[in-house]
């Protein structure tokens, strides 16, 4: 009886699990998701799908289930714009891609949940993919392309990026995963960007990152990608990191060279930074901080437990049983500010050297530091006042510009900004600040300002005595500050300042010197690593520049010889005989190019013509497509018809044109493969849609499925009559006026020299899987 039972439950349990399997296949339909009928078109799934994934977009959508929402989508829009995964989905409802291994899976995930809801023991049924727990690791970590492109890459030059690409059904991420996140729970709290990539959902950014595989481990830094190579341990990946920082970040300081480190800040015109600690090597997180402020400080390292460093410790009272931070700025002898504690966390440091950023007297060196430390007036009570001390540049410290920093050391304010200029290099800045008098030549001078703007108003006052440093100076500026405070409009003289020039900036020879050492380093990282796809142009380039090479040694060598055989030459009556036997050959060889007609025969590309113009084409045959719009049809054909003209005697070409107004999707759907050869457009920006595409011209190759884009270059008549279209119409919210016809037809005029390179078959292939369909 007791069997009995136990059979009829496990019967039951069988018919439950078969319930829930249905159920769960039916929760997820892509019609459903992306709102389209069973019999929609491909274009009508892709506009659905572009409307959705604009709205749910996690960078745009604040919802808490955006990110799933548009997950779905992806995964929607994966299956229905694939023909065989649609047709497979509508028979069977899955996608199908790997059926058998994808059934198991599928079991595996619901028979999974299944024993999760009856509460069985995890550690009995236990499956390796469970993605749910995976994603919920990196789920706060997840980029998208356009979140990468606007804040990855520009945040990568203050901090390195550790970036992990995964995929879903991927044993080898399943091996990996405790390590990654114990190493990020590391390292993200040193001050280390992290990143993880779906290479399932964001195939555009994977391709983009170089990522072939998954999973793939690389370091992002300056906008630079290095790829990690070794065992996916913590140790390998703190010290990848690691070796991503420049080498010349902290230098090493002893006592024998911390006098002339920390005598640096005249040249530099930066604040020095040590830190004393117990450890041969530099700490991770101290170079990383180098790293984020490498602008603003310079960083040393002192090894308390180097031979000779006592001098160091007893003259600045360090304790060497705990980290200790020093910031030193016009003063060598005497920090301007310290940190002692054991166990420095990040923001600590943070905090303290954001309080140092800058010299008490720091010296104009560049119009971005003059915004930093003389920033333009908010409001009334946001006032800023700038201090400015116009002296000559001397190798040492001269009196007027002690006096000057021991009075700024005297009265440091929130409102008030202590600066110095070099008048000799900044002379138009001077010029403008000092009154056209022969009291100063040769002499320091102290203005007061406040900017106004970013274009340079400012209103200022200068003493009108020349600044010598005497008490007399220091009580009549100090009397000018205070009447300040009461009556801002004691600045009563207004200028426009011009830019300052980048004093510390290399010359054009050192920075191409930088450029060349940068390039030649990532191509010897390349060559020996295993990341040979990105290293193949390069490679393909040096052999077949070597091979041109050696081949033209060998040409000339046979040449040279055969003319010292034939240093006789032979009776006269040969040579006309050898010209009359070579016109022939270029005479036909050119008449092929010469036009047959008096005429360019351009037909429209349709849904009725386009089979056999382009996806039936014959091979070896090329249709040449001009894109317009119906505004612009008759003066782009006109154009487009004298500059392939001299091309129409091949009879392999063909020339067609396509109406912008009606298949802007089709042509949008082809340039996404052709993104490398331009800028990638944000397709979150409210002009996307509206991009001008006339003029652009495609050869397509029904036969191999590329073609090769023509994008047209801005003239000189057409950027002056869009300077001329500056008012709006009311009505349409469009500047009322356009282009002429001479500036569109200007979009054309190097079309011809890129036919002739269409021909030569050097201009740059963009491959597609299939030809799509034109609605």
């Amino acid at each position: 009886m007791e069997v009995k039972k136990l059979s009829i439950s496990w019967q039951f349990l069988i018919v439950l699990v078969l319930i829930l399997q249905i159920l769960s296949a039916l929760d997820f339909d892509p019609y459903r998701v992306l709102g389209v009928s069973r019999t929609a078109s491909q274009a009508d799934i892709k506009k659905a799908y572009k409307k959705l994934a604009r709205e749910w977009h996690p960078d745009k959508n604040k919802d808490p289930g955006a990110e799933d929402k548009f997950i779905q989508i992806s995964k929607a829009y994966e299956i229905l714009s694939n023909e065989g995964k649609r047709s497979h989905y509508d028979h069977y409802g899955d996608a199908g891609e790997s059926q058998d291994y994808q059934k198991q899976q599928q079991r595996e995930y619901r028979f999974r949940h299944f024993h999760e809801n009856f509460y069985f023991d995890e550690s009995f049924f236990h499956f390796p993919f469970n993605s749910e727990r995976r994603d919920s690791i990196d789920e706060k970590y997840l980029l998208h392309f356009s979140h990468y492109v606007n804040e990855v890459v520009p945040d990568s030059f203050k901090k390195p990026y550790l970036i992990k690409i995964t995929s879903d059904w991927c044993f080898s991420c399943i091996h990996i995963e405790p390590v990654w996140k114990e190493v990020v729970q590391e390292l993200e709290g040193l001050g280390v960007g992290i990143g993880v990539v779906h290479a399932g959902y964001e195939r555009r950014l994977a391709h983009h990152l170089g990522a072939h595989s998954t999973p793939s481990i690389l370091g992002i830094i300056n906008g630079k990608i290095s790829f990690f190579h070794n065992a996916v341990v913590r140790e390998n990946l703190r010290q990848f990191v690691e070796s991503l920082l420049p080498g010349n970040l902290v230098e090493k300081v002893t006592n024998k060279n911390y006098i002339r480190f920390l005598s640096g800040w005249q040249q530099e015109n930066k604040p020095h930074v040590l830190l004393f600690d117990q450890g041969p090597t530099v700490p991770l997180l101290y170079k990383l901080t180098a790293f984020a402020y490498k602008d603003y400080l310079s960083f040393g390292y002192v090894y308390v437990g180097l031979r000779g460093v006592e001098e160091m410790t007893r003259q600045y009272n360090i304790n060497v049983y705990a980290p200790t931070i020093l910031i030193f700025k016009e003063h060598i002898n005497k920090p301007a500010d310290m940190i002692q504690a054991r166990g420095l966390k990040k923001q600590v440091i943070e905090d303290f050297i954001t309080q140092n950023k800058y010299l008490l007297a720091a010296r104009l060196t560049s119009q971005k530091l003059f915004h930093e430390l003389c920033p333009v007036k908010r409001s009334h009570r946001q006032r800023k006042y700038c201090v400015v001390l116009l002296t000559a540049e001397a190798p040492k410290l001269s009196r007027p510009f002690e006096a000057f920093l021991s009075f700024a050391l005297a009265n440091t304010q929130d409102t008030v900004r202590f600066v110095h200029v070099h008048s000799g290099r900044q002379q138009e800045f001077a010029r403008t600040l000092l009154p056209d008098s022969e009291v100063f030549q040769g002499k320091s001078a102290v203005s007061i300002l406040e900017r106004r703007n970013t274009a340079g108003r400012v209103v200022y006052k200068t003493l009108e005595d020349p600044w010598t440093g005497s008490e007399s100076d220091k009580f009549i500026l100090l009397g000018y500050l205070d009447q300040l405070r009461k009556d801002p409009a004691l600045l009563s003289s207004e200028a426009v300042l011009p830019d300052l020039m980048d004093e510390l900036a290399p010359i054009f020879l050192l920075r191409w010197l930088y450029s060349a050492s940068d390039y030649l380093a990532d191509c010897w990282d390349g060559i020996f690593h295993s990341n040979w796809r990105e290293m193949m142009p390069l490679l393909s380039l040096i052999f077949s520049a070597l091979f041109i090479l050696f081949g033209t040694v060998i040409v000339q060598a046979f040449s040279d010889s055969n003319d010292e055989r034939e240093s006789h030459p032979p009776d006269k009556e040969e040579a006309p005989e050898k010209v009359g036997k070579t016109e022939p050959s270029f005479t036909k060889e050119n008449s092929s190019k010469i036009p047959k007609k008096g005429f360019v025969e351009v037909t429209e590309l349709t849904d009725v013509t386009y089979t056999s113009n382009l996806v039936r084409l014959r091979p070896g045959h090329m249709n040449v497509v001009l894109i317009l719009s119906n505004s612009t049809k008759n003066s782009l054909l006109q154009k487009f018809a004298l500059e392939v003209y001299s091309f129409t005697g091949s009879s392999c070409l063909h020339f067609s044109f396509l109406s912008l107004d009606k298949h802007r999707e089709w042509l949008e759907y082809l340039l996404e493969f052709a993104q490398d050869a331009a800028p990638i457009p944000n397709q979150y920006d409210k002009h996307f849609l509206e991009r001008d595409y006339t003029g652009y011209v495609l050869a397509l190759n029904g036969h191999k499925k590329y073609f090769c884009l023509f994008k047209p270059q801005k003239t000189v008549e057409e950027e002056e009559a869009m300077g001329s279209c500056g008012d709006l119409d009311p009505s349409r919210g469009r500047p009322s006026c356009g282009l002429g016809p001479r500036p569109i037809k200007g979009k054309l005029s190097k079309l011809s020299l890129w036919m002739e390179r269409l021909l030569e078959g050097s201009l740059q292939r963009f491959y597609i899987p299939s030809w799509p369909e034109l609605d």
